[in-house]
């Protein structure tokens, strides 16, 4: 497959490449906090938010610590901590 200039991938091709290795912050959810409005699981760009029952989960196998969750949620449920290697 060739890339495209601008490109790092195909879309819909993040799941086939895990990107938490190289994080450098991770998402911490305070449920007493979260709304569950939905709005982490729709703004990642890796689809590594997901919702189970009242529970906000997140796969660090592919969360790269964008902080994009963190900054969109009206709640401020979400805090973005420095991962310990």
């Amino acid at each position: 497959m060739a890339l495209r200039i601008g490109c790092a991938a195909a879309p819909g091709r993040a799941r086939d490449n895990k990107t938490g290795s190289w994080r450098v912050y991770m998402p911490v959810v305070d449920m007493e906090k979260c709304i569950l409005c939905g709005n982490c699981i729709l703004i990642c760009p890796e689809t590594a938010v997901s919702q189970k029952d009242d529970e906000i989960l997140f796969d660090l196998d592919f969360c790269k610590g964008c902080g994009v969750c963190a900054r969109e949620c009206p709640g401020e449920a979400i805090t973005m901590i420095q991962e310990e290697k």
